[in-house]
């Protein structure tokens, strides 16, 4: 299967980083992509007042996006926010176009490094997969990947590869935690690990997670098989399905857990 990595930067303006999202989408598919991923925030960066733009499923940002994957005939993931209870919203990766509608709200939320994310969101709590092609792709969000155990509901779902969005916090060490942490989710649930990033707005330290770039490919062995510097750039690339039952049968890290230990 082959995807698309969007590591874009996007800003506050809903209507301009949607014209982001058609120009990147076409890009894309002009490059063979089946699916394009879109980094965390890209309705709005984080640092703008998430509740007065956030939209339903049904809204115009969304059915945007749907235009765009629709024209381009391939699927869109992109990180939106929603309305939820209480005048919060929820952190949402819509994930539209051919054979496809599906969102996922954000489970794990960056109450972390000093932010606090759940001030103004409302946690998910629902694991999602989608289908295209006859391959079954789940979804994260960001702070999710510090959480092994949504990458292995993902596998025991019958995912072959998660798509991750991300609007990374800059920092001290965050880097080298971005690209463990792909890596390593990657080993747990063996599976193929796509995970792309806000690219850096080179704009200095910021008191909100705006992104750091270095998207990156992991294959199902952990191993680092593409990956992106701090920039803007467009990654496509093609994952090898069949990979996935191999180092399966090699490293059984999902047949050998043992659960009810743990319970």
């Amino acid at each position: 299967m082959r995807i698309a990595l969007s590591q874009l930067t996007t800003g506050p303006d809903p209507g301009r980083n949607l014209r982001l999202v058609e120009e990147w989408t076409r890009r894309a598919a002009d490059a063979g992509a089946r699916v394009v991923v879109f980094p965390e925030a890209s309705m709005a960066c984080f640092g703008t007042p998430p509740a007065p733009l956030a939209e339903p499923l049904d809204g115009p940002w969304a059915d945007g996006v749907r235009r765009i994957a629709r024209a381009a005939g391939t699927v869109v993931v992109a990180g939106m926010f929603t309305p939820a209870p209480g005048g919060r919203v929820a952190n949402t990766l819509l994930a539209t176009g051919p054979g496809v509608e599906a969102s996922y709200d954000k489970i794990h939320l960056y109450d972390a490094f000093g932010y606090r994310e759940s001030d103004t969101v409302a946690a998910g709590s629902v694991p999602t997969v989608i289908d295209v092609d006859g391959v079954r792709l789940g979804l994260a969000t960001c702070y999710d990947v510090r959480f092994p155990e949504l990458f292995r509901a993902h596998a025991d779902a019958g995912a072959d590869a998660t798509l991750l969005a991300a609007s990374w916090g800059a920092g001290p060490g965050k880097r080298e935690q971005w690209e463990l942490l792909v890596r390593a989710r990657a080993l747990d649930a063996t599976v193929w690990l796509a995970a792309v990033d806000q690219a850096d707005p080179g704009s200095g330290p910021s008191p909100v997670p705006t992104g750091i770039g270095h998207s990156l490919v992991v294959g199902p062995d952990g191993t680092v098989r593409h990956a992106l510097g701090a920039g803007p750039e467009l990654l496509v690339a093609d994952l090898d399905i069949d990979e996935v039952a191999a180092v399966r049968r090699r490293t059984s890290v999902l047949a050998n857990r043992r659960p009810e230990v743990w319970r």
